[in-house]
């Protein structure tokens, strides 16, 4: 199925954008992304004849550039490596649903309720990316978008996991229940552990934003609430480590004779 895609909601974007990083801009050449030319430091010498090679093989036009280009430009990480790119195009709800069953697959979803650092949801979409999630669902404002930063903190996974960005999550999770979808909410207060939970059904997990959780309003949808009990001084968890656990622990319980 080819997904129908779009711009975000409410927002209007330019029709190219920069992103950078050595993954982040391969990634993309192999991708159906539209990439309309790359820039390479002068100064890169790792495995510079097989970039060079990789990207020229695909007629995209390599420009070589002082590497003083990239360090005015892009923040740490950049590699010597940048790519101009048509803006990556978010998903419809409806696409989501129909991914699983054309794969054979249970369902697997992840909502995330305002977050808000692009390195965190750019390793939350690697994360999902490594562990089989058919997409991820986003809110239009108080949120992360798919932003260079993000793009370069999901070393490439940005480019296969399908996003979709809707006004109000609420509602996308109700659309989901209304598929068969049960929605796990991940809350440190809630009294059944992640490892005693059911994780076989069709699912989206709920994981809520840095320093605040899941607000109450989407609290209130989710159909279960799963914790991850931990033994620290320290009673918390960045949301993309927590997203991993509970994506591996999906994965390991689907897999295994749980």
């Amino acid at each position: 199925m080819k997904i129908k895609k779009r711009g975000p909601a409410g927002k209007s974007r330019s029709p190219e954008e920069w992103i950078y990083g050595l993954n982040p801009v391969l990634e993309a050449v192999r991708s159906d992304r539209e990439v309309k030319a790359v820039f390479l430091s002068s100064g890169r010498k790792e495995k510079i004849s097989k970039i060079e090679e990789e990207i020229s093989s695909r007629g995209i036009k390599i420009n070589k550039t002082d590497p003083l280009f990239f360090e005015s430009r892009f923040g740490k990480g950049h590699q010597g490596i940048a790519a101009v790119v048509a803006p990556r195009k978010y998903a419809e709800i409806e696409d989501l649903l129909a991914l699983p069953s054309e794969k054979g697959e249970a369902p697997l979803f992840l909502i995330l309720d305002c977050i808000e650092d692009p390195r965190n949801f750019g390793a939350i979409l690697r994360v999902a990316d490594a562990g089989g999630v058919h997409g991820v669902v986003i809110q239009a404002y108080r949120a992360a978008s798919l932003s260079p930063e993000a793009v370069k903190a999901s070393a490439g996974a940005s480019e296969y996991i399908p996003v979709a960005m809707v006004p109000n999550i609420k509602h996308a999770i109700r659309e989901m229940k209304k598929a068969g979808i049960l929605i796990a909410g991940a809350e440190a207060s809630a009294e059944e552990t992640l490892w005693a939970a059911d994780l076989r059904r069709p699912l989206a997990v709920v994981i809520g934003s840095e320093g605040h959780g899941l607000r109450k309003t989407v609290k209130e949808e989710c159909d279960m609430l799963v914790n991850l009990p931990m033994k620290g001084r320290v009673n918390s968890l960045n949301a993309s480590v927590a997203t991993g656990i509970i994506i591996f622990e999906i994965m390991r319980q689907r897999t295994s004779n749980w």
